[in-house]
């Protein structure tokens, strides 16, 4: 300290400490000289004891004055030096580096300008404080006082200039630090770090993309900023980036994906849309690097091809169609499973495109991958089930594309089936609703023989017998109405002609048989009139309900469709179809007169030309049936069930036993009365038990109605299965 007091003159001390800055000025200029001419005597002892006054006695002193009179004269000193300060920048740099942090503004002010005068003389030589420097920048650029942060973007520009040249500088040692403050929110600390992040990159020898993913994240952060600048700076830092990484040839993705995976599902649009460009780029160019993450990008993308921003869902579709279009195997760590899960977890998205796009994946694993895909089938298979229920049918019917291709194994075909079946039990509306689009799709899918014969082989054993008629008369109606099912009726109606339509014929009558009408138009798909015939004399009292009205006005309106003009151009032979006339007649006898069926049949059974009937009688069997027909033109016979065939030509009933079929009917509808009686005793004993009685003539009434059916009170009824 006195060897510093020795040199320094006391009126230069004072002056340093004055609150003129012309005196503090003129002081520093009067230590530059001095510590010259101690540099020029090679006497760096009273140098360094120079410095040490300067340090202790001003900059770290509580006075204002004196710390702003210690760091000019900081930087005068170092200025005297020259080229010699090199060797003494560790006493003199961190007291200025700590005068940034001071509480009075003036005192931060003259601490850049005191570290910007030393930086011009020592230039690359000053890099060993660059972490120090870069740290106290960061904190200065979002002063609060406009002048010092003023001061500042000079330093830095100057701090830059000198990074750009030196080949000192150490981006491995820099790189934690930015990373450390990317998440940073303040604009002025966003510009600065945005600004080093170009400046650094454009130097040919600093390889910024190496380091990319450790920043990379707080670039997207910045794409959100409230002000347009930062958006603007960190959207071009990252396409310059983008730029490097499709002309290099070696890149990190895998560490970058993780960070944009991310990104793509934020809250602003312009970060997603940048997010979703970078994978897409990715998705391009990462080749074998990314097989790992194949699943975290599938979940990225899926939920933007539904992104209320168009040009979100372009890319998104785009990138969507280049990943699936890759062929990764399972052995080149390419994971089914987490692809599966991710678009299980996608089905139940509220977008439906999302949803479409899920289960294209699906289809497309089971296409390329199926003993893999069949091996998570347990962690897929409820979700797949419950998605028929979608609200979109585009939906259902690829749902359906997926079960399909899962079902071509006969014990997974059970299984959708059954639970199919299950699921058309425990909602009605689903059947009502979707019944007759998932039952053609899958018959179009899957062989419609083929699932017609599992649908019966399950209803014939179920033990909810309401149910088992209600989805009998669905599947029954779907059968005579959907194009998808021509093959089917076709083959039924070589039922008493070839094996194959005899075995469908049997394989369907069993559960059939939950419903009258369902037999009756089966028996007329098959052209077994005769038993038809029969089937309709064995209803009983219980059987005329109004539900069984409401179907047969369904089965006398399908009857004038395209689908029954071979049995109506068959009533113009009434010799050859005698059985045919006397099922229609049975049906029209059940039904009320002032029915609109009623009317229908009537008149088409009063369309048939007379001459059609020249020759016939109507004559009484011996059972004393009035609507037995017995003429038949010369040169042929008829065999049971109507059909009439040469007496050269021989036919026989192709082994249906019908006699058999007759008692499996009545014995199902037997079944089916002891339930129905059943439980209206016990809705009577509940209504009993919280009414008073009914009067006796209540009871005669209702009965009375029940016999005089208007047509009104069952077409409501009609529709109720959309098709």
């Amino acid at each position: 300290m006195a060897e510093a007091l020795s040199v320094i003159p006391p009126a230069v001390l004072r002056n340093l400490a004055d609150k003129l800055y012309e005196k503090r000025k003129n002081a520093a200029l009067e230590v530059e000289g001095i510590v010259k001419q101690l540099a020029s005597a090679g006497d760096h002892d009273r140098i360094v004891a120079v410095i040490s006054l300067l340090t202790t006695e001003f900059t770290c002193s509580p006075q204002a004055n004196h710390r702003k009179g210690g760091l000019i004269s900081l930087a005068a000193a170092t200025v005297g030096l020259t080229i010699e300060a090199v060797q003494h920048l560790e006493l003199i740099v961190p007291p200025v580096l700590n005068s940034f942090a001071d509480q009075d503004s003036r005192v931060r002010y003259y601490a850049c300008e005191a570290l910007y005068n030393i930086a011009k003389v020592v230039r690359g030589d000053f890099i060993i404080f660059f972490n120090q420097i870069f740290d106290a920048l960061c904190k200065l650029s979002a002063d609060s006082d406009a002048n010092v942060q003023s001061a500042a973007h000079l330093l830095d520009r100057l701090v830059k200039d000198i990074v750009t040249e030196s080949d000192q500088f150490s981006i491995e040692e820099f790189i934690p630090l930015l990373r450390e403050r990317m998440n940073v929110l303040n604009p002025y600390v966003r510009q600065f770090l945005v600004g080093w992040i170009t400046v650094l990159d454009s130097v040919p020898d600093i390889d910024m993309l190496g380091f990319l993913p450790d920043f990379l994240d707080g670039l997207f952060n910045m794409l959100s900023d409230s002000s347009h600048e930062i958006r603007q700076q960190a959207d071009s830092a990252l396409s310059e980036f983008l730029q490097e990484i499709k002309n290099s040839p070696s890149v990190d993705y895998g560490r970058m994906a993780e960070i944009l995976v991310q990104r793509a599902g934020s809250p602003d649009e312009f970060t997603r849309l940048t997010a979703i460009t970078w994978i897409n780029e990715f998705v391009k160019l990462g080749g074998d690097q990314l097989v790992p993450y194949y699943a975290d990008i599938l979940g990225a993308i899926l939920p933007c091809i539904s992104d209320k921003e168009e040009k979100i869902r372009v890319v998104a579709r785009e990138t969507n169609e280049e990943l699936r279009g890759i062929k990764a195997d399972p052995a080149d760590t390419f994971d089914v499973g987490a692809i599966l899960s991710i678009a299980r977890r996608q089905l139940s998205s509220e977008w439906e495109a999302t949803r479409i796009e899920a289960l294209h994946w699906m289809s497309t694993l089971l296409s390329r991958h199926r003993s893999e895909v069949l091996i998570f089938l347990n962690d897929i298979f409820d979700t797949l089930l419950k998605a028929l229920s979608d609200s979109s049918d585009k939906v259902v019917l690829l749902v359906l594309d997926v079960h399909a291709c899962i079902a071509r194994d006969p014990l997974h075909f059970r299984q959708l089936v059954a639970f199919l079946v299950h699921s058309f039990q425990l909602d009605n509306s689903l059947l009502e609703k979707r019944g007759a689009l998932i039952i053609r799709r899958l018959c179009v899918l899957l062989n419609a023989e083929r699932v017609y014969r599992e649908l019966s082989a399950i209803l014939e054993g179920e033990s909810d017998l309401e149910f088992a008629s209600i989805m009998v008369q669905a599947l029954n109606l779907i059968l005579l109405t959907s194009s998808e099912l021509s093959e089917i009726r076709d083959l039924l109606k070589q039922s008493l002609v070839t094996p194959s339509g005899k075995d469908l014929y049997d394989a369907l009558y069993a559960s059939w048989c939950h419903s009258p009408m369902a037999i009756i138009s089966l028996c007329f798909l098959a052209q077994t009139y005769q038993h038809a015939s029969t089937v309709i004399q064995s209803l009983v009292e219980e059987d005329i309900n109004v539900k069984l009205l409401v179907q047969l006005d369904k089965l006398i309106r399908l009857m004038e469709t395209p689908i029954f003009a071979y049995l109506r151009l068959q009533l113009l032979e009434p010799g050859r179809y005698i059985w045919l006339f006397k099922a229609l007649y049975g049906l029209l006898m059940l039904l009320p007169q002032q029915s609109a069926a009623f009317k229908i049949l009537k008149t088409r059974l009063k369309a048939v030309p007379s001459y059609s009937n020249s020759g016939e009688q109507l004559k009484r069997t011996s059972s004393g049936d009035p609507y037995q027909f017995h003429s038949v033109p010369d040169g042929f016979r008829t065999i049971e069930d109507g059909v009439v065939v040469a007496e050269d030509g021989g036919s026989s009933r192709n082994g249906i036993n019908f006699a058999a079929r007759l008692q499996q009917f009545q014995q199902m509808q037997r079944q089916h009365r002891v339930l129905a009686k059943t439980r209206a005793k016990s809705r009577n004993i509940s209504t009993s038990s919280t009414k008073e009685p009914k009067r006796e003539e209540e009871p005669i009434r209702a009965q009375s109605v029940e016999r005089n059916v208007p047509s009104r009170s069952f077409k409501r009824g009609l529709g109720k299965l959309r098709l």
